[in-house]
C-alpha cells in the first residue's frame, strides 16, 4: 500500500506507525437519497477507539464520504491526535484528497477545502484507498443508520 502522505510524495515518517487508523464510509440509497455515514477509529494496536455514524437526509454518495472524512478528522482534533492515518474505499475521494483529481463540485470543493483545513495541523495525516471488503466495519455503521431512519419511517 502506498504510503504516501497528503501533502507531499515524500514516504510517511517512521512516526506514523503509532498513528490511529480511521476507516471511514458514506453511502447513500439513491444518488441523491438517504445517506449517512460511519467511522471507526482505532489506536495503534487495532483496538476500536470510537465509533461515529450519523444520517444526513438526502445527500449524494460523495457528500456522505467527504461527510465521514469530516467526522474522522474532526475528531481527531477533539482528541489533539498528532497524526491519523484514514482508509476509504472511495476512490474519487482519496484520489480528490490526494490530490490526483481535480475537485470540480462546488459542494464537494467547500468539503474538500475543510478537509485539507483540518488535516494540516497533523503531524502526520495520510489517506489510502481500501477494497470495500476491507472497510467492512464502517460499511456496517452506514448501513445500520439508514436501516434504523427507513424503519423509524415506517
Amino acid at each position: 500500500m502506498n504510503q504516501k502522505s497528503l501533502f507531499g510524495n515524500a514516504p510517511a515518517p517512521a512516526s506514523a506507525a503509532g498513528c490511529p487508523t480511521a476507516h471511514i464510509d458514506g453511502g447513500a440509497r439513491g444518488n441523491p437519497g438517504p445517506a449517512a455515514y460511519g467511522v471507526v477509529i482505532r489506536d495503534p494496536q487495532g483496538k476500536v477507539l470510537t465509533e461515529l455514524a450519523k444520517y444526513l437526509g438526502i445527500q449524494t454518495n460523495n457528500f456522505a464520504e467527504y461527510s465521514g472524512l469530516l467526522a474522522a478528522l474532526e475528531h481527531a482534533q477533539q482528541q489533539q491526535f498528532s497524526c491519523l492515518k484514514v482508509f476509504s474505499d472511495s476512490e474519487l475521494l482519496v484520489k480528490q484528497m490526494n490530490g490526483e483529481y481535480k475537485v470540480r463540485h462546488p459542494a464537494l470543493q467547500k468539503l474538500y477545502e475543510q478537509a485539507q483545513r483540518l488535516a494540516r495541523p497533523l503531524q502526520h495525516f495520510s489517506i489510502h484507498h481500501v477494497l470495500r471488503r476491507y472497510n467492512m466495519d464502517a460499511d456496517l455503521l452506514v448501513n445500520q443508520v439508514l436501516d434504523s431512519q427507513t424503519k423509524t419511517r415506517l
